[in-house]
């Protein structure tokens, strides 16, 4: 379980293909402080650590994760949001994050809003996945509130302190995020019967 509220960024170092899984060593300021099956939420996927050293971790992503995610996409050098699993006794920052990506989304478009940013995403809703005004969202395992809510398509608004200390001031028009919509709401629709 997590809450969104992204702890330091990491960087790919390696990509390695065994089968349909991938192993991704991630190099980051909290690698030397994990350990071997922990859960970590990259880009807001919850993977489990299965090798580490003193600079970086490695995770495995499977088949399942990887037609559901942005991770088929990572690079070396490519910037990932980490954030280690919430402890109980500490406050919920952001809101309730599982690390179970629901679906991809595509940015439409970045506009600057003199000292902010609204960034908007378009995304496919075969799923049954919806967003509402002042609801919760989860884009790339960043906990943040809609702004804007259409079928098919939202907006977030982003403050200078997340868009330097995520990978949001990589993010541009075109870019592939990974969106993990709000537990509580995918309930509701379910038990509506929009999915």
């Amino acid at each position: 379980m997590f809450t969104g509220i992204i702890e330091t960024l990491g960087v790919v170092k390696q990509i390695k293909n065994e089968g349909s899984n991938i192993h991704f060593t991630i190099e980051s300021s909290i690698s030397n402080e994990l350990k071997i099956d922990q859960s970590v939420a990259h880009n807001g996927v919850c993977l489990t650590v299965v090798a580490q050293t003193e600079n970086t971790h490695t995770v495995t992503a499977i088949d399942e994760t990887l037609k559901k995610s942005n991770l088929g996409d990572w690079k070396i050098g490519s910037k990932v949001n980490l954030e280690r699993c919430m402890q109980l006794n500490g406050r919920l920052d952001g809101h309730i994050v599982q690390g179970h990506v629901d679906q991809t989304a595509a940015c439409t478009t970045v506009e600057s809003k003199e000292g902010s940013w609204e960034f908007t995403f378009e995304y496919n809703t075969d799923n049954g996945n919806v967003t509402v005004e002042k609801g919760s969202i989860t884009v790339n395992g960043t906990s943040l509130t809609v702004v804007n809510s259409r079928e098919g398509k939202f907006s977030v608004a982003i403050i200078p302190y997340t868009f330097e200390h995520t990978n949001f001031h990589e993010i541009k028009p075109g870019t592939v995020v990974n969106l993990e919509f709000d537990i509580i709401g995918k309930y509701v629709a379910r038990l509506l019967g929009k999915s």
